[in-house]
């Protein structure tokens, strides 16, 4: 008689975490005591003693999360969602209709050239709802100056929506100056901070937006959770109704599994954003000062010393390489990171961000994107920088 041993299972090193990230010890838990409470699967918008148990632990969630914003923002600003994307579009079209609802003349919405997909490829519903849109590009470092901005913008703009880190590059925008240079024209300001929140102190107040995204499995909690901080008295149209939940600018139960366990990283995570960026930064510091010290291998940003970032995103262009094999030849090695570029029906096309950014077509295809939390092990990163520089040559 044979026996046969299974092969023992590789062992990967996730340098993904822009992507989305594992789950974090104090979410799961949050989940656990959920599963294990009577209000679980209880609805918090039901009259019976369950179900307003339920929205007892679902408005401390909304405190907690409206928190991590900043000391001036209250509960009923903050609006749960099914993730960063449906935030994302709540705010765009939502504003946007809103404020044209309250003044006739503010058609035109501005954005960045470097915006996330779910903002980008909703520009065509605006234009199907009578709204013009302006693009602005950002400069060689990928930063969207607000000089440029106030050269585009008039009294006829109803919102301007600019990210408040890039989920790419990780190069973080100087969100309020824009939000005064919008406010200045009377417009509302939107930032997308889906990749900075948590990893980079935000205040809503500081920053001075009227509304912000975020989405929960960027820092540790589940995948299909997200909110949207909108300011007091910001005009907003709802895309949908059937129910009234979310004081009616989302319909639909909310998740209060997911939302519990959203508002538990962001309990365990807001006080401590300041002293873990300095450690993730020092780590990814020394990556780039590594990984560029090769002559084929260059910062996406250019001097990325110079550059404000997000603390764990490294990124990086191979020229001569492209990025779909690098990430394969990677990936045989065990480590799993990500391209600045889309990988569709086998062609490998380039950032749409890279590209904005001058960047050129051939050199943007070789991108790569090493991205990582407070979680990393540092010789990890220090054998994928070995690895990588051996793959290079």
């Amino acid at each position: 008689m044979t026996s046969t041993t299974a092969p023992a299972q590789r062992a990967y090193v996730n340098l993904d975490y822009a992507a989305s990230t594992p789950m974090r010890p104090e979410a799961l838990r949050a989940q656990e005591a959920y599963d294990a409470s009577d209000i679980a699967g209880a609805n918090p918008n039901s009259l019976h003693s369950l179900g307003r148990k339920a929205n007892v632990e679902l408005e401390r969630a909304r405190r907690d999360v409206a928190r991590s914003l900043g000391r001036s923002v209250r509960a009923n600003e903050i609006v749960f969602t099914g993730g960063g994307t449906e935030a994302n579009l709540l705010a765009l079209l939502g504003i946007a209709q809103g404020v044209r609802r309250r003044d006739r003349t503010r058609t035109r919405i501005i954005v960045s050239a470097i915006e996330h997909d779910s903002m980008l490829d909703n520009l065509p519903r605006l234009h199907e709802l009578g709204f013009e849109t302006t693009i602005l590009k950002p400069n060689r470092t990928g930063i969207v100056e607000p000089h440029v901005l106030a050269d585009a913008i008039d009294t006829d703009v109803a919102l301007v929506s600019i990210m408040i880190a890039n989920n790419e590059t990780g190069v973080v925008q100087p969100i309020d100056e824009l939000a005064r240079v919008a406010h200045g024209a009377g417009a509302l300001m939107h930032t997308d901070a889906i990749q900075g929140y948590l990893h980079i102190p935000v205040d809503v107040e500081q920053l001075g937006v009227d509304a912000l995204s975020l989405a929960g499995h960027k820092v540790g909690a589940p995948v299909g959770v997200g909110a949207l901080y909108l300011r007091a008295r910001t005009p907003f149209s709802p895309l949908g109704f059937g129910g009234g939940q979310e004081s009616g600018r989302r319909p639909g139960t909310q998740d209060l599994r997911a939302i519990v366990a959203l508002a538990a990283v962001a309990r365990e995570l807001s006080g401590k954003v300041a002293a873990d960026r300095e450690r993730i930064r020092s780590l990814a510091d020394r990556l780039y000062e590594r990984l560029c010290s090769h002559p084929h291998i260059q910062a996406t940003m250019g001097d990325w010393s110079a550059v404000d970032r997000l603390p764990g995103i490294v990124s990086i262009m191979v020229s001569g390489q492209e990025s779909e094999e690098l990430i394969l030849k990677l990936d045989a090695a065990g480590f799993e990171v990500s391209a600045a570029s889309a990988c569709s029906s086998g062609s490998l096309d380039a950032s749409h961000v890279l590209l904005a950014m001058g960047i050129p077509r051939d050199l943007a295809l070789g991108s790569l994107r090493i991205s990582f939390d407070d979680r990393v092990d540092p010789a990890d990163l220090d054998t994928f920088a070995r690895v990588l520089l051996d793959i290079v040559g």
